[in-house]
């Protein structure tokens, strides 16, 4: 996948302020306030930064957590896994692998086959309606 570059100026120019704190900060939006923590709509989750393909509503369900979890991406290669050691405790962080954009954490307390949970944050994510998306 070609990876997106752009200077600190064209992305704030290209994302909301929320938008920019969450994927080129690292920052996490507030548990339930999330525009997709409750979307229930069948269609295809992008990243808000890139437009890069990377959730697939089938793979959605309501963790409890207070934002959008997934079992899985739409493909492993859509997402990057980093170590991550903020905030005194170890995590895997999960990023855009086309523009390395922050999307949020991936927990091994998921249900499906691979238990994973990967929960993102709403303001890193852009959805489109399954007929929209295809």
């Amino acid at each position: 996948m070609d990876k997106l570059s752009l200077s600190d100026a064209e992305w704030r120019a290209r994302l909301s302020p929320e938008q920019y704190h969450v994927l080129r900060e690292a920052g996490t939006e507030r548990a339930f306030t999330g525009k997709y923590n409750g979307n229930k709509a069948d269609g295809v989750y992008y990243c808000a930064g890139c437009g890069a393909e990377l959730f697939d509503a089938e793979e959605k369900y309501d963790s409890g957590s207070g934002w959008p979890s997934f079992t899985a991406p739409v493909d492993i290669d859509a997402v990057e896994e980093v170590r991550d050691a903020s905030h005194g405790m170890i995590r895997t962080e999960v990023r855009c692998a086309k523009c390395e954009g922050h999307l949020g954490h991936v927990f091994p307390d998921g249900p499906g086959v691979n238990g994973l949970r990967y929960c993102m944050n709403s303001a890193s994510l852009d959805f489109k309606p399954r007929e929209e998306a295809e």
